[in-house]
């Protein structure tokens, strides 16, 4: 299978394990992505904040660059870069005058605009079959709550998920043999790109979300977005030095649950990056995952 590959800044400096972890996996389930030519930053976080059509006039360049590719689909992994994508793609498609504008600025046109999938539903267009046929070791014995965030699933209406209550996540990850609780915070916001500019936020905020899925039984928490991932994972030391009791909970990229399950190791993965380390408490089916 051939498709379009956004991976965004995020996949080539703060999340670098994200996308060697994802262009692994891919290999395993005969997946070729098509890196986007000439590719440029999508507008997030502050674009979109600062103008509107600075915001579209982004998103609306790497459209266009993949139509002149020809690719007909493509994905983003970072939910921050599918949400901008997504929405721009809906703007244009709705409003005729905006899109002759953008177009204008940009010096491109945009005809065909590609299909968009985020990292959650491009592993549901795989298949869960094929992630079982070709999995090696059975994760059984995590415990995963897998956390979508307050974008993965947004905007509702023109996202092929439910943004109240999705489970596609919770789908991808059984196919691993993992079992997946439910839990309450799924969707919460971690704060996001305050992590620097209001780091008492960011670790108000986390310590909410990793105490419920502790609280509801979860031994490892699943994400499927760069800055939720540093949040949950980065911030659990701030969170441990103000709480002494806070226990800590590793937190892997979807990729990375999928590749221990087809039988990486941590370092080829990259999870031996994480602050937080993975040691879960494993028996002899996936010990060799976690040794």
């Amino acid at each position: 299978m051939q498709i379009g590959y956004y991976p965004g800044c995020s996949q080539e400096g703060t999340a670098k394990e994200y996308d060697k972890s994802l262009r692994e996996v891919l290999k395993v389930l005969d997946v070729d992505p098509t890196e986007i030519n000439d590719w440029s930053c999508c507008g997030a976080t502050s674009a979109h904040v600062t103008s509107h059509k600075l915001s579209l006039a982004l998103s609306a360049r790497n459209l266009a660059l993949a139509e002149k590719q020809g690719l007909k689909e493509i994905f983003a992994p970072c939910a921050a870069c599918y949400n901008r994508l997504l929405t721009s793609k809906n703007e244009l498609q709705e409003h005729p005058e905006q899109k002759y504008e953008i177009e204008t600025i940009i010096e491109e046109k945009i005809n065909n605009i590609p299909e968009i999938y985020n990292i959650v539903n491009f592993f549901q267009k795989i298949g869960k079959d094929k992630i079982a046929e070709k999995k090696k070791i059975d994760l059984k014995n995590f415990k995963a709550a897998c956390y979508y965030g307050c974008l993965l699933v947004r905007p509702s209406g023109i996202n092929s998920d439910d943004s109240e209550q999705p489970n596609s996540m919770e789908e991808i990850v059984k196919a691993t043999g993992a079992q997946t609780i439910d839990w309450n915070f799924k969707l919460e916001c971690c704060g996001a790109a305050h992590s620097i500019a209001r780091q008492d936020i960011v670790v108000d905020l986390s310590k909410k979300i990793l105490d419920d899925a502790i609280k509801h039984g979860a031994n490892v928490i699943v994400v499927a977005c760069p800055m939720c991932h540093s949040n949950l994972d980065m911030r659990q030391q701030n969170i441990k030095s103000k709480f002494s009791d806070f226990k800590e909970i590793p937190v892997l990229y979807l990729s990375e649950i999928l590749g221990l399950a087809l039988g990486f190791d941590k370092k080829q993965l990259g999870i031996d990056t994480h602050f937080i380390e993975f040691n879960l408490p494993v028996r002899n089916d996936v010990q060799e995952v976690s040794a």
